[in-house]
């Protein structure tokens, strides 16, 4: 009898590889952010930050898949770190804008190690990880 495809089985999920490598390729950025006073989520944060700065909360959220309740404490809290000003927008006050201060444009020279610093740790090879990014990209558009 042929062994037939079983949807229950947790090996057959996709959630559950992408959740366990995900969770663990956090933990791994953990000792070169704590130092920095930063969260994986603020990292990522500066990062969208620095490619694009002066955008509304939620221009930010859309493109870091972060709904307001998670966005605003933590906007908050890297407003608290002096990395982040927020503000209305002139023309609708409705509209908050975060804008990078020069302490969190100072960060992405304090960070710029870290991607390196990541692949030293020979999770996946750079050709490997080029692909899967390439995929997961693929899938995130799947899911807007």
């Amino acid at each position: 009898m042929q062994n037939e495809f079983n949807p229950l089985l947790l090996d057959n999920q996709l959630c559950f590889p992408l959740y366990v490598c995900s969770k663990e390729i956090i933990r791994r950025y953990t000792p070169f952010l704590e130092p920095l006073g930063l969260t994986y989520t603020m990292y990522i944060t500066l990062m969208s930050l620095w490619e694009h700065d002066n955008v509304s909360v939620k221009e930010l959220g859309i493109r870091l898949f972060l709904d307001s309740g998670t966005l605003t404490p933590l906007l908050k809290k890297m407003e608290a770190q002096g990395l982040i000003t927020r503000h209305r927008g002139e023309q609708d006050e409705r509209n908050v804008y975060i804008s990078l201060t020069d302490a969190g444009r100072a960060m992405e020279q304090k960070c710029r190690s870290i991607p390196q610093q990541m692949m030293c740790n020979n999770i996946i090879s750079r050709d490997d990880a080029i692909v899967l990014v390439g995929m997961l990209h693929k899938l995130m558009a799947q899911m807007k």
